[in-house]
């Protein structure tokens, strides 16, 4: 988001008229702060550590995680796409592509693989029942 922010400030190219943009920039940034936060809790709530760095005490399947299992990763590219029409200029857009391929092969695709190893069979039946985005 820096890397496009920068971008933006040094050749803006705005891509909607400004009222519109600001307003589903905000939008988005809204609701991605909302499912953020009902996620934490979901995860507080079950008594495992939010931060992917931190070993997963149990697994999550109550809140936002019955409908996607990875509903804080949807959270953050909500706030990112946020952000990006609020600044309403193409760089952010541009980076979004390879944000979300790091994010996928980068991140999400190891922790299915730890979660698989720590959670087994529960796990399986899990990604059988919940899609991992929408």
């Amino acid at each position: 988001m820096i890397i496009g922010f920068l971008l933006d400030w040094v050749w803006p190219m705005p891509l909607l008229p400004a009222v519109p943009a600001r307003a589903g920039g905000i939008a988005l940034f809204l609701l991605g702060g909302v499912l953020a936060h009902f996620a934490q809790n979901a995860m507080t709530r079950a008594g495992t550590n939010i931060f992917p760095t931190q070993p997963a005490v149990v697994l999550v399947t109550e809140g936002p995680f019955r409908f996607t299992r990875n509903p804080l990763y949807i959270a953050a590219v909500g706030v990112y796409l946020g952000v990006a029409l609020w600044l309403n200029g193409l760089a952010p857009f541009l980076l979004l592509a390879p944000m979300l391929l790091l994010l996928h092969w980068g991140i999400v695709l190891r922790e299915e693989r730890y979660l698989e190893t720590k959670f087994g069979e529960a796990y399986r039946v899990y990604c059988a029942q919940v899609p991992r985005w929408l």
